[in-house]
């Protein structure tokens, strides 16, 4: 099992830093997720010769490796000028993971257009699902023989907000998709959205599961639906979060239990965003109660 950290709130590091401060927080690996120097949200990668080879020798000296690379581009558009451009920016990005030789990158559904298109975007409550939906079939109708040629694993997860932001259909999709170099990722901090049985929804994912992303969550469909009073009322507004271990509502117990029960070996990423003004204790305390659960399960 690779245990790495999402090192977004460590962002304001230099790439050559980055490695540095990863060791110290006790982690072995990294899931790289957007940065402005190197896979920008939804732009042309900021990557060139130099850049990849200081990161490489950095990640060396500390003995730190990429778990995974974390692009995030508009594959999923129903404008087809964009559509193109992302899947273009993906091309790039799948040459970038193997100039580091690393095995496997991971993203979301994805939002479409939002937000640069337009004052609404209201996916989730059914407008443009079927057209971000066919956009995304065929981004990965391009990309899916370029995974496999290079033999890079493409892990992806729903998202609230996402034109699939749910358990059921991200299953079936993947399954649908048939690559064995395509599988899910299950997010906790989205647990909420994807239903209330933990232990249920992980042995349904079993066949195609490959990465795990742990942070806490409170559970918004609680008190009535009153965890979370947001104004004016009837606003679309929705909240979730990225908390500590024991911050939140997730059963811990049940979600490191379930995976042992069923073998997981795959990617486990510490994906904790909340406390940027306290993002070294965050990391450390993750590292450590991972491995704790980690202990307790896979014996």
């Amino acid at each position: 099992m690779r245990i790495a950290i999402d090192p977004f709130m460590h962002r304001f590091l230099s790439l050559e830093d980055l490695p540095r401060k990863v060791r110290e927080l006790g982690y072995d690996w990294i899931e790289l997720s957007p940065r402005g120097d190197f896979l920008e949200w939804f732009k042309a990668p900021r990557v060139f010769p130099a850049r990849i080879k200081a990161f490489k020798q950095a990640l060396a000296a500390e003995n730190v490796k990429i778990a995974s690379l974390l692009p995030m581009y508009r594959w999923a558009s129903n404008d087809e000028t964009e559509r193109k451009a992302a899947v273009k920016h993906w091309k790039r990005a799948i040459e970038i993971c193997v100039e580091l030789e690393v095995d496997t990158m991971n993203s979301e559904f994805g939002r479409g257009p939002h937000p640069d298109k337009g004052s609404c975007y209201c996916c989730h409550t059914g407008s443009m699902i079927e057209a971000c939906e066919d956009a995304w079939w065929r981004s990965m109708e391009e990309l899916v023989p370029v995974f496999e040629r290079e033999g890079i694993q493409l892990n992806v997860e729903p998202h609230p907000e996402d034109w699939c932001e749910t358990l059921q259909p991200a299953l079936d999709i993947i399954r649908t998709v048939n690559s064995k170099n395509v599988k899910f990722l299950y997010c906790a901090p989205h647990t909420f959205y994807f239903g209330d049985d933990t232990k249920a929804m992980l042995r349904e994912a079993k066949d195609v599961l490959a990465h795990v992303h742990v942070g806490d969550t409170f559970n918004h469909k609680a008190s009535s639906g009153l965890r979370y009073i947001l104004n004016p009322p009837g606003t679309q507004a929705r909240v979730h979060q990225h908390l500590n271990i024991g911050q939140g509502e997730v059963p811990w117990d049940d979600f490191f239990g379930t995976l042992a029960e069923i073998g997981f070996d795959g990617i486990m990423t510490a994906c904790v965003f909340a406390w940027e003004d306290k993002a070294d204790e965050s990391g450390r305390f993750m590292r450590a109660e991972m491995q704790r659960y980690i202990d307790t399960y896979w014996k």
